[in-house]
């Protein structure tokens, strides 16, 4: 997964690049890599992570805010979360991006499995039961 990170208003130490690293890489066991059947390349997966002040003059309340951006098979998710501490900003936009990833695994996975039982309710009658002809 390849992370990039934008700071605004705020300076990036290596401590924050670490913690966002190691919060945000942790995000790719959700991601259902797959190759391409064509190429037979994975496609990439990328995250563009922004902290920052909101504002320069205001010291108290939710000052910092950091925000998730990520790309995965062509589909952008996006979180954002405010906060006193941007680790705290961090970890949370990262709870939701996660609720977001296994939403949409799940949801592909319900509608397979409903497209699975239509096919095999189909199969399984007689062609003449379909037309409403057998009793």
């Amino acid at each position: 997964m390849k992370i990039d990170i934008k700071s605004t208003n705020l300076e990036l130490t290596p401590a924050i690049s670490t913690y966002i690293n190691e919060k945000i890489g942790s995000l790719e066991r959700f991601i259902n890599i797959s190759e391409d059947v064509k190429t037979g390349e994975t496609a990439p997966v990328e995250a563009f992570v922004e902290i920052a002040r909101t504002t320069k003059h205001h010291k108290h309340g939710d000052v910092l805010r950091a925000e998730i951006n990520m790309k995965v098979k062509g589909e952008l998710l996006r979180s954002e979360a405010k906060d006193r501490d941007i680790r705290v900003a961090l970890d949370t936009a990262k709870d939701i991006m996660e609720r977001q990833l296994t939403e949409g695994k799940s949801k592909k996975q319900t509608q397979s499995k409903k497209g699975a039982r239509l096919l095999k309710r189909l199969t399984s009658i007689s062609p003449m039961a379909w037309f409403g002809k057998e009793k």
